[in-house]
């Protein structure tokens, strides 16, 4: 398996694709720590080219495209793996994001991966936990983005709580400040509405408790040095300084007049919106000081990256937890596991899956195949399938749940369609191999381990597969004969001739 296997990379980098900036870290790889070598980021603003429908426009798309341009320069010959692009909350929402992600492959070379929000809370809280001192108790850590903030309570380097709201400096100001125009009115409604996103979380978030808050994004970057450049701070925000930035704020009138020192002329255009958020949380969360932290997202996507490579994979925890929760069978998954590798194998000089970047996913497809047994076992694949689909799985991201759900969809009855396959692009073809592997190992312990099973001979070739049993055996076992003939059947239908004798 290609990446599995990529634990040598002396450079890697993290691609953020932001509601408001896009950013990018390359960092050295040294005795397994990261050392950052350059930091890159531009106002791309790409959720402000979302329209009613969700749309996003030419205009923001170039934007995105022209910023990536110059970041691909840094990263060119950076092998596969190296490099990770994840996509927040305005590509979650955009409908058209295919057209724009297939874009962006083509500058950069490298796969995006859409992550959810809580897959996005726990990369910034691992951002932020290895670029702060390692102290006891929990932290609150605060990202307002473009888009959204993400809200995680945490302890060291683990996660207690990760939530994300559809709560955003650009979203808001947009909505709230369109023309630019400020007025006491208009602060309030967006004070407001942030207040109404918090009440769904501010309950589990007092309960969990935390000694220190920490923020994370420019908005509350900028909000600190603002206060700083007026004597009220040292770079943190406080309430007295939030009071008095309010002050100033409402004065100006108009974004174009806020003259403020320390306000970047970048961040003029989205300061009330974002102020307006940060009061509403400083509020509902009992928020006294919030000191701003260097690491974020970006570097949260590098310390997970190397975590792949150094066997402390995210992934791993979350399939073990999965497999827990829903009571699997974990000598059968493992007796699964086993053989679909062992078939890996031995298709491989037709079939060309062993260096697939999904090779990965038949591996956990076989330990998780199951779950939908724990629900009913009435058509169990497909709530398998689902629970995947639309479960919290952190170090997962959108497409790769998608992935996921599709093998455990496809493991029994019949093979994906084409058109279910189609949505996946280049990946078809062998994502449809990869689920037949993950059948051809299922059916082959369908016995459960009551019985010895014999070696069997598999030779693949473009459209086909020949298994071939110890003379006999077949006949003697006639359960064994008829799953093989059943699912030469399914194959068929997919336009692939299984023989099995």
């Amino acid at each position: 398996m290609a990446e599995a296997e990529a634990n040598d990379f002396s450079l890697v980098a993290a691609i953020d694709l932001g509601s408001n900036s896009f950013h990018m870290v390359l960092a050295r790889v040294e005795q397994g720590e990261i050392r950052i070598l350059e930091r890159l980021g531009e106002k791309v603003q790409l959720a402000a080219g979302l329209d009613e429908d969700n749309m996003l426009s030419e205009e923001a798309m170039q934007r995105g495209l022209d910023c990536l341009r110059r970041f691909a320069q840094l990263i060119n010959g950076l092998p596969p793996g190296a490099v990770r692009i994840v996509a927040t909350s305005a590509l979650r929402e955009a409908r058209n994001r295919g057209q724009f992600i297939r874009q962006v492959q083509q500058v950069l070379g490298h796969r995006v991966e859409v992550i959810s929000g809580r897959e996005e809370a726990r990369l910034i809280y691992l951002g932020v936990s290895h670029t702060l001192a390692d102290d006891e108790g929990k932290r609150l850590v605060v990202d307002i983005g473009g888009g959204s903030t993400e809200f995680i309570v945490g302890e060291r380097f683990e996660s207690l709580l990760r939530e994300s709201l559809n709560v955003g400096c650009v979203a808001f100001s947009r909505q709230f400040f369109p023309d630019g125009r400020i007025t006491a009115a208009r602060y309030s409604q967006a004070y407001t509405a942030a207040r109404l996103e918090l009440m769904n979380i501010e309950q589990a978030i007092q309960r969990l408790g935390w000694s220190e808050a920490v923020g994370a994004s420019g908005t509350i970057r900028s909000v600190g040095q603002c206060i700083q450049a007026g004597g009220r701070g040292q770079g943190e925000v406080n309430r007295e300084g939030l009071q008095w930035l309010k002050r100033k704020v409402l004065k100006a009138a108009h974004v174009d007049k806020l003259d403020i020192q320390g306000l970047k002329p970048d961040r003029q255009p989205i300061l009330p919106a974002g102020l307006a958020i940060l009061e509403a949380l400083f509020d509902a969360l009992g928020v006294e000081v919030m000191p701003h932290s260097e690491g974020a997202l970006r570097e949260g996507v590098l310390y997970d990256l190397l975590g792949r490579y150094s066997h402390e994979d995210v992934r791993e925890r979350t399939l073990s937890a999965l497999m827990e929760r829903y009571h699997v069978d974990l000598d059968q998954a493992a007796r699964v596991e086993n053989k679909a590798l062992r078939l890996l194998q031995k298709v491989e000089p037709a079939w060309q899956l062993a260096q697939s970047k999904l090779a990965p996913m038949l591996v956990w497809a076989a330990r998780v195949h199951e779950i939908g047994l724990d629900i009913a076992h009435n058509q169990f694949h497909k709530h398998g399938a689902y629970l995947i689909e639309h479960s919290d799985l952190p170090g997962f991201s959108r497409p790769d749940q998608q992935t996921l759900a599709l093998l455990v969809r496809g493991h029994r009855r019949n093979l994906p369609s084409s058109d279910r396959l189609s949505e996946f692009g280049d990946e078809a073809v062998t994502l449809l191999r990869l689920c037949m592997v993950l059948r051809l190992a299922i059916l082959y312990h369908h016995i459960r381990g009551f019985q010895d099973m014999p070696e069997m001979t598999v030779e693949a070739a473009e459209d086909a597969l020949a298994v071939t049993f110890p003379a006999g055996w077949l006949e003697d076992n006639p359960l064994t004969q008829a799953d093989f003939e059943r699912e030469a059947q399914y194959w068929a239908k997919a336009g692939y001739r299984l023989t099995v004798r």
